[in-house]
């Protein structure tokens, strides 16, 4: 019988003090994407450093994260974000 892994997928918010900004995205691995964007690989997160996870969900096939993702996008508010956030408590 074959081993398998279930995969999860993530939506997440980061938070950099250094420019009072928000990032919402999606990924496979939190923990290394977390590394990638406080190296520096990241384009839209480069500067930033260092980034803070500050909220995540989980979902169980990667178009859910992404619809989220683009869910949280689409209400371009930080008002929204912040009020993610502190709900998730």
């Amino acid at each position: 019988m074959a081993a398998f892994s279930i995969m999860a997928y993530w939506c997440y918010i980061l938070y950099s003090t250094t420019c009072d900004r928000y990032y919402v995205g999606s990924c496979t691995d939190l923990e290394t994407r977390l590394g990638q964007h406080n190296s520096g690989r990241n384009k839209s997160t480069k500067g930033g450093e260092p980034w803070e996870l500050k909220y995540q969900e989980t979902f169980a096939d990667r178009p859910s994260a992404v619809r989220r993702e683009l869910e949280i996008k689409s209400k371009k508010s930080r008002r929204y974000i912040e009020y993610l956030i502190s709900s998730a408590g």
